[in-house]
């Protein structure tokens, strides 16, 4: 029995016919190599659902996200309740539960070790989130794995840390900088710095995003002591950078038959936070950290502006936040609030010049009218999740 036909224009076609069947065979093998090899590992972060701040917060969003578009994703999660390495599922996401010995700082550098090197085993695109230990990333460029790195704030110019902590850092930042293959910056002033020692071309600019509040629930304020729209609102971790000392002491010089919120968790036995607590009057209330998001929702929406006093950093979450809620802004004048706010803001450098905002947008309501309108509009054109993430996926696509 002959598989082929013995006539010359019936083998002919019958040749034909395999060579396509065999190209079509290959196409389909292609693209299904293609898939296998979507597989997102998110590095940097402490695991999903977020528990400490805006990396684990913009992790939550997008793993799901790349998830319904096809990509595998794995994220590593720190300690273990076992004490053992195990996986289980989240959202359609894997998640490697890793157990560490050392505590704090420590115990962070620890497990962005195990997790890395774990990483190497697998064939995947890393996304490494900040740069505190880019040291890593050092290895993972000699393993010639593809390394997306969003390069965070400029962290070593930040106040908290002493000389030998932010030349770690600095150190640090130019590691990963060098070594990744693309680098995220969040705010186009983090662009410019990182293109004062990288090639511009292996730079992209995509910011944080940010949530709408078009709805609240007002009671939820009650027990706060608080009449909506007669407040200011304050989240920020209670650092130097972050101009708390400032803001309450020129909130507090005078009687204002209004109330100045700090959320955060402060504490006397810190001698920073209880400078910033001696300063209050007895309009300032202190509620502690608060992480149920309809309170926090309902804080921001019936605030009569958000008062943010952030020195360094790029899109900061807070902010953006703020913005989504159709926040007036009273904002530390800076590039990095500037670019983000806009005319949403009003700007202060000193303790006066933020007591004249804060007692100009009590008394002006057409201001605030105004700059509301402009909080919605900058968050829709430039800060919804929905932009942030579709950006995040048409770059981890062309990584492959």
């Amino acid at each position: 029995m002959t598989l082929v036909p013995s006539h010359p224009a019936a083998a002919k076609t019958c040749t034909l016919k395999l060579v396509d069947a065999l190209a079509a065979t290959k196409e389909i093998l292609l693209i299904g190599i293609k898939l296998l090899e979507k597989h997102l590992i998110i590095l940097g972060i402490r695991g999903v659902p977020a528990a400490h701040g805006g990396f684990e917060s913009f992790a939550e969003r997008l793993a799901p996200w790349m998830v319904e578009r096809g990509w595998q994703v794995t994220i590593y999660c720190q300690g273990s309740a076992t004490g053992r390495r195990y996986e289980d599922t989240w959202q359609g996401c894997r998640r490697v539960h890793v157990p560490i010995r050392a505590q704090g700082a420590l115990g962070t550098i620890e497990f962005d070790v195990k997790s890395t090197i774990d990483a190497m085993r697998q064939n995947a695109v890393l996304l490494t989130l900040g740069y505190n230990t880019g040291f890593l990333s050092a290895y993972v460029r000699v393993r010639k794995r593809r390394n997306i790195i969003n390069m965070d704030g400029v962290e070593w110019r930040r106040a908290k840390y002493n000389k030998i902590q932010k030349a770690y850092l600095w150190i640090n930042e130019r590691l990963a900088a060098a070594s990744g293959n693309v680098l995220i910056a969040d705010h186009p002033e983090i662009a410019r710095h990182h293109a004062s020692h990288v090639r511009s071309d292996k730079i992209r600019m995509i910011p944080y995003g940010g949530e709408a509040v078009c709805s609240a629930d007002k009671d939820l304020l009650s027990r706060f002591d608080v009449e909506i729209d007669s407040f200011f609102t304050v989240i920020a971790r209670p650092e130097p950078e972050n101009s708390l000392f400032e803001i309450v002491r020129s909130f507090s010089r005078k009687r204002r038959n209004a109330r100045l919120v700090v959320l955060g968790e402060y504490a006397i036995g810190n001698a920073y936070q209880a400078k910033v607590l001696s300063a209050a009057s007895d309009e300032v209330i202190f509620p502690g950290a608060i992480y149920d998001q309809k309170l926090l929702h309902a804080f921001r929406l019936h605030s009569r502006a958000y008062i943010h006093g952030h020195q360094v950093g790029g899109t900061n979450p807070s902010l953006v936040e703020a913005l989504g809620a159709g926040n007036a802004v009273i904002a530390h004048d800076n590039a990095f609030n500037r670019w983000v706010a806009g005319n949403a803001g009003c700007y202060f450098t000193n303790e006066d010049e933020c007591e004249t905002q804060i007692e100009s947008l009590l008394h002006d309501g057409v201001a605030i009218h105004e700059m509301r309108n402009e909080a919605r509009q900058r968050w829709s054109e430039n800060f919804t999740w929905e932009r942030v993430l579709t950006d995040y996926h048409y770059l981890l696509e062309s990584a492959l």
